[in-house]
């Protein structure tokens, strides 16, 4: 196959899905004797600045022609004049996780704007991946032809079953102090902290998608108080949201039983998982479920709202799974699990069944191959 480029907006390691889904994708292609580069774009996008449009053209005029380019969709539409320049001289890849157009929360003047662009960008591009097939009817109006849309959903990577709070099992892994600090109890006692009340985790950057002020309010109106949630997850991409939600948490009562973490390292986030006895995930919307994911690679047991391909990989057996924004509902699903540790236990097993289900990295890598070889055969 030709040389591989990944244009991706900064920063390359941010600890976001779409982020993840690109830098683990390009990764895995390599190990599959594929030649890539990713290229760093600016951290404007999706709106960006003329500067960061005129670095970005650049950018893509510098890759040699016939290079197979996989643009973020942070990024591509955003730009459309420069792809569509691009496109009579590169094999141009919409790498689709969600289109601009359909994010939560819009205006509608923008949301305006970007079905314009991205339209004329996508009509440009010579295939549309896209990462979930949630996100496939979203560009049924741009009449795609149906052989230029291929989903290549996330790998997950396999890991360690989770064992949860209970004082047995505690001191395995190090959390450190950052973590350790937030989930002591009174007097300094990470494990007893652990072994005394239920340990749920939610993985998320704290924005307005990510619906944690649903959680809380939900959480709130659980009878049962004797749980600790920890929100793993950038507490800086939307202070706004994040300002919020600290706020929240003392309006609620909440300031003892939640802890926000801020973004965690890969050891200080396995720790969360390993200690963890539920996930819960109030998103209001995904393409896929990346953290979701992950959390069944645990055996973690689910409460989350239905968006993405979250009713496919959690199902019946795994979770509960409540409609997007019925507070209610997630309030009811929420008291069921923290009150009934034999519905976590026989969830917890679903989890496990459907651990050994998840694709790997290198399975999606190789539908991700086989889309990119057939741009590099017909393009």
């Amino acid at each position: 196959m030709r040389p591989i480029t990944f244009f991706v907006p900064a920063p390359l390691d941010a600890r976001t899905g779409g982020s993840i889904y690109d830098c683990r994708m390009a990764a895995a292609l390599r190990a599959r004797g594929c030649s890539v580069d990713v290229v760093e774009l600016d951290a404007s996008f999706p709106y960006p600045t003329p500067a960061a449009l005129d670095r970005a053209g650049r950018a893509l005029a510098s890759v040699e022609a016939d290079t197979i380019a996989v643009v973020d969709s942070l990024a591509f539409g955003a730009m459309p004049d420069v792809i569509v320049r691009e496109a009579a001289r590169l094999r141009i890849v919409a790498l689709m996780h969600l289109p601009l157009a359909a994010t939560f929360g819009l205006d509608r003047e923008t949301a305006a704007r970007f079905d314009v662009d991205e339209r004329r960008a996508l009509h440009a591009a010579a295939l549309v991946v896209v990462t979930g097939t949630a996100a496939v009817p979203l560009l049924a109006r741009d009449t795609l032809p149906d052989n230029r849309v291929v989903v290549v959903e996330p790998g997950t990577d396999p890991a360690p079953l989770a064992r949860g709070s209970s004082p047995a099992e505690a001191g395995h892994y190090d959390l450190g102090s950052d973590v350790r600090d937030h989930i002591a109890d009174d007097d300094g006692d990470v494990v007893s902290g652990f072994s005394r009340t239920t340990q749920l985790l939610c993985v998320a950057s704290l924005n307005a998608i990510k619906g944690h002020d649903m959680l809380l309010e939900a959480l709130a109106a659980v009878p049962n108080r004797n749980w600790h949630l920890t929100c793993a997850g950038s507490l800086t991409r939307d202070p706004a949201t994040a300002d919020g939600v600290g706020a929240a948490m003392t309006r609620l009562g909440l300031d003892r039983h939640v802890t926000l973490a801020g973004d965690l390292n890969q050891l200080a986030l396995a720790a969360c998982y390993d200690r963890a006895d539920l996930f819960v995930l109030a998103t209001r919307q995904e393409t896929y479920g990346m953290a979701v994911a992950e959390a069944l690679a645990r055996g973690l047991p689910v409460v989350a709202t239905m968006t993405g391909a979250l009713a496919k990989l959690v199902g019946s057996q795994a979770g509960l799974l409540v409609p997007v924004g019925d507070t209610a509902a997630l309030t009811a699903a929420l008291t069921r699990m923290l009150d009934d540790p034999s519905l976590r236990a026989r969830l917890a097993e679903g989890a496990r069944h459907v651990r050994d289900r998840l694709p790997t990295w290198d399975e999606a890598a190789g539908r991700m191959a086989a889309a990119l070889a057939s741009v590099d055969a017909h393009g």
